[in-house]
């Protein structure tokens, strides 16, 4: 067995709002379970309801901007800036500006639809 894994072809997320998203390791993709690494672009106007993880999740801005609302308050993320939300904040995502969000998602535990806590 190899002490590594090489992911040549990530596992695309079918959805319904335009944003693309990569799961290059993770449940979908790798079957990992401890943590999950998603390159992820959120077109203007995009936004998905309030949710509450039961993850840690690291996001890293690569270009435009991402508006994140956590406990009440709200961050804008930009390009070459990194943050840390930890599991159990609630939290909403959204892109209100004219320019694609470009970044990338790390969760610890996985990505899961089981324990994001979406509010519907």
């Amino acid at each position: 067995m190899k002490n590594y894994f090489l992911q040549n072809n990530p596992f695309v997320v079918p959805t319904t709002d335009g944003k693309l998203i990569e799961e290059h390791i993770g449940l979908a993709s790798s079957g990992d379970s401890g943590y999950s690494a998603a390159h992820m672009v959120a077109p203007p106007g995009w936004s998905e309801p309030h949710q509450t993880p039961q993850f840690d999740e690291m996001t890293l801005m690569i270009s435009g901007k991402k508006q994140i609302e956590i406990d009440g308050d709200i961050v804008v993320l930009e390009a070459g800036q990194c943050l840390l939300i930890k599991a159990g904040a609630r939290i909403k995502y959204s892109n209100p500006f004219p320019e694609p969000a470009n970044y990338w998602s790390i969760c610890v535990p996985a990505f899961s639809i089981h324990t994001v806590n979406r509010e519907e």
